[in-house]
């Protein structure tokens, strides 16, 4: 970087803030690129290459450092790459388990839903993924889905009957049918790697890091029209097609300025996701607004909407999405207790979820370390679910769930005891913030109607 100092041209600091403003414009509109990045990166971390699956051999703990990811549930990432051609997934039928997920680009842009909530409905699939432009042949039988980038990933569920241990192990091997292969090929074997005992990690480095990710996918991806006003953006910070990303010290220096900044940015707007609240009244609220929501699910399809920066304001927090949201899954997250006050990991909290939830397979209640928003590190488990066979409910039908870093010793009626509330219990770590995703797998529609509510966590 260089910069004139003559009377009428620009000066080195103004030339520096031109190309921070520019970096902290990139990691906003980045963040999904480089989210997803991050999860090749951690499958290839525990042997993992394209065209393979990740799967967990069990429910997930601590280690897995995705973001806002769900410790309930059975996890199979198949992760595709069609530059050698179209690739195949095939989703068993929905007899002796289920799958709830999605097929997403390398933006994580939902090109279907699969399993009994997608476009298979239960019967099973195959899902034949097309690279960008292709124009062969669909073979007959399949469900072809148009990839706008060559690499992209299935965020799949297997979905367990209960948390007991051959419960888990009927969702692992349920997962295990689905099968992966490049089209043409329907007797290749389905290589599966497993993640459940390595440190998975897809959290946001806040520093050149991002910048060297985002040249990554930069690199291997076709330019989308939407975005082509980013090419002379990103190439004044050094990232362009055909050319190695080398940054000098100088702008080194400014690049990891722009995401400490961007990051700032992001955590002071994350707030206002959470109004207004989807149950009046409380500070639960479904963490997106209806913009970007509505554009990732069409490919933003709108030519007067493109919410960049709510975009990457989400995928700073999450990753994955799905086509038609609240058919198969629906979320609503809390950073706040019932006097809206930050939720602290020294407090003692109870959740109470009313009788008859609305859900068809299961509710869930998990803790997130706030400045993360992945799972907090070296804790036990860090959810609570209506799986578990040892979940206490109150004689109304409804289920108290307490988080703190201790086990509560008295009910909720003030009695003392502490049979029951262990079972109940979230654990936490003292000096930090944490929020919560209340997840609702196969919702009903005393959800949407809203005549079942979610009250608001409150001190114990």
């Amino acid at each position: 970087m260089s910069a004139r100092g003559e009377t009428g041209r620009a000066s080195l600091t103004d030339m520096d803030e031109l190309v921070r403003s520019r970096a902290i414009q990139a990691v906003i509109w980045g963040m999904p690129a480089v989210n997803f990045e991050l999860l090749r990166d951690a499958s290839a971390a525990v042997g993992a290459t394209d065209n393979e699956v990740v799967f967990w051999s069990k429910l997930p703990d601590w280690k897995n450092q995705t973001l806002t990811p769900n410790p309930d549930t059975v996890y199979v990432f198949p992760f595709y790459d069609t530059q050698a051609g179209p690739m195949v997934l095939e989703i068993p039928p929905a007899e002796d388990g289920s799958i709830t997920g999605s097929i997403d680009n390398g933006w994580q842009e939902a090109l279907e839903d699969v399993g009994p909530a997608g476009v298979d409905k239960g019967a099973g699939g195959k899902y034949l993924i097309l690279p960008p432009g292709y124009d062969g042949q669909i073979p007959a039988g399949h469900i072809a889905l148009n990839s706008a980038t060559y690499t992209g990933f299935g965020a799949l569920r297997s979905n367990i009957a209960s948390s007991d241990d051959a419960d888990v192990a009927a969702a692992v091997a349920y997962g295990k049918r689905v099968k992966f292969y490049p089209l043409g090929h329907d007797d290749a074997p389905t290589t599966f790697v497993d993640a459940a005992d390595a440190v998975y990690d897809n959290t946001i480095p806040y520093d050149l890091r991002f910048f060297e990710l985002l040249d990554r996918f930069v690199q291997r991806e076709p330019w989308l029209q939407r975005d082509r006003v980013m090419i002379s953006i990103l190439k004044s910070i050094g990232i362009e097609k055909g050319t190695p990303f080398a940054p000098d010290a100088e702008l080194t220096t400014v690049l990891n300025s722009a995401a400490a900044a961007a990051h700032d940015w992001l955590e002071a707007s994350y707030p206002r996701f959470f109004t207004p609240p989807y149950f009046e009244g409380t500070h639960w609220a479904v963490p997106a607004s209806q913009e970007v929501v509505l554009g990732m699910q069409t490919g933003f399809a709108d030519t007067d909407s493109y919410p960049v920066d709510d975009r990457g304001l989400l995928y700073s927090f999450i990753y994955f999405s799905a086509k038609h949201l609240g058919q198969g899954q629906f979320y609503v997250m809390t950073i706040a207790d019932r006097d809206g006050r930050p939720l602290d990991g020294g407090q003692t909290y109870r959740l109470r979820v009313p009788a008859d939830p609305p859900v068809s397979l299961y509710w869930s209640a998990t803790v997130y370390d706030r400045a993360t928003h992945a799972l907090i590190r070296d804790l036990p488990y860090s959810s609570r679910s209506s799986h578990r066979p040892d979940l206490i409910s109150n004689p109304d039908g409804s289920v108290d769930v307490y988080i703190g870093p201790s086990a509560p010793t008295h009910g909720s009626s003030g009695e003392r005891s502490s049979e029951g509330n262990e079972a109940n219990w979230i654990p936490t770590t003292p000096g930090g913030r944490f929020e919560v995703l209340f997840r609702l797998y196969g919702p009903k529609p005393a959800l949407f109607d809203k005549t079942w509510q979610l009250p608001d966590i409150e001190k114990a």
